[in-house]
């Protein structure tokens, strides 16, 4: 187990405000509650929780070491994940009015369409390898590395799930097309300014 009572303390401080703070799956959840409500946004939050704790338990056990010694495939990841994210933006900023039809014709970001994405998160990442390379003691260190991974995945959840709630609660203001545009619109541009990091700073595989 972890070491320390206040290494714990310090690693949940760390896991409640890196998965609290803006990136992009908050970013995407924020439209998805105000686009699909509260209900029709869980599968995509539960998808990010839980796929992020995998990522950290693959990086934990040694993912990260296959693209230290192949940094290709990192450089093919993050591309990859540049041309999902424009799609994932482009498909926020075209989403149609709250009509009452509306929902029902479109499909929000499901469970394994969330989980997946945490590979191409240039947030994701930087959590992940934060978490393992900060907080994961070496003794015990399997083990360390399943109740960090765990843990993340139950602070996370919460902390995402404020982000759909808000959105949802937005969904009244948001009645008027003209404003629901500009949020949308907004939002994607907000995911692709997320863009920079994951293009443009150098990579810790690299």
């Amino acid at each position: 187990m972890l070491a320390s009572a206040d290494l714990l303390t310090a690693f949940v401080l760390f896991a409640f405000v890196s998965s609290i703070t803006p990136g992009p799956n908050n970013t995407m959840l924020l439209a998805s509650g105000v686009n699909f409500g509260m209900r029709r946004s869980i599968p995509h939050a539960l998808g990010i929780s839980i796929g992020f704790m995998v990522m950290v338990l693959a990086v934990g056990l040694g993912l990260g070491e296959v693209f230290k010694a192949w940094p290709t495939l990192y450089t093919v990841l993050r591309y990859t994940g540049a041309a999902y994210l424009l799609y994932l933006a482009w498909k926020i900023a075209t989403s149609g009015p709250l009509g009452a039809d509306a929902p029902r014709a479109r499909r929000p970001l499901g469970f394994w369409g969330a989980a997946a994405f945490q590979w191409v998160n240039p947030k994701a990442w930087v959590m992940a390898v934060g978490a393992i390379t900060t907080y994961t003691p070496a003794q015990g260190y399997v083990t360390n590395v399943i109740v960090i991974a765990t843990l993340f995945a139950l602070v996370n959840l919460p902390s995402v799930g404020i982000w759909v709630m808000f959105g949802s609660a937005l969904r009244n203001v948001l009645r008027d097309p003209r404003w629901l545009v500009l949020f949308n619109v907004l939002m994607a541009l907000l995911l692709v300014a997320s863009l920079y990091p994951l293009l443009f700073v150098e990579s810790s595989f690299s």
